[in-house]
């Protein structure tokens, strides 16, 4: 293949079973089938009906969970973000770099997003008795 024949992959076949996008980004197939649930991350379907994810679906995917994890969003704001993100027709691979650069220049820094993980850790945990 010479330099001119540049092969692109498809990112968009949905091939990948839901225990294997699980597995790769790290939550349970419930947190999966809640995105699925919520209109935020739909896999295409087998002919059995199974969940079939995509390359797009996993970096959707990743960037859901930066967004929940990292900058504190709920669903909703992540709804808006991925709306936002498709009307600017940013491409799935680019979407948490894109986020990235909105967040800096929201003045949303690294020091910020660490404070937002350690609160949104402590959510819905019983304190403890002494």
């Amino acid at each position: 293949m010479s330099n001119g024949d540049k092969k692109t992959i498809n990112t968009t076949l949905a091939i990948l079973p839901i225990s294997s996008i699980a597995q790769a980004l790290g939550v349970h197939q419930r947190t999966l089938r809640i995105y699925d649930k919520e209109g935020i991350l739909t896999p295409s379907r087998s002919q059995k009906n199974r969940r079939n994810y995509s390359i797009d679906d996993l970096e959707k995917a990743k960037l859901v969970l930066y967004l929940t994890r990292n900058l504190a969003l709920n669903l909703s704001g992540v709804k808006i973000i991925l709306a936002m993100l498709e009307m600017n027709k940013v491409k799935p691979s680019d979407y948490i770099k894109y986020i990235e650069k909105i967040a800096k220049c929201a003045g949303i820094n690294t020091q910020k997003q660490e404070s937002n993980i350690e609160k949104t850790s402590k959510r819905g945990r019983k304190a403890k008795l002494s």
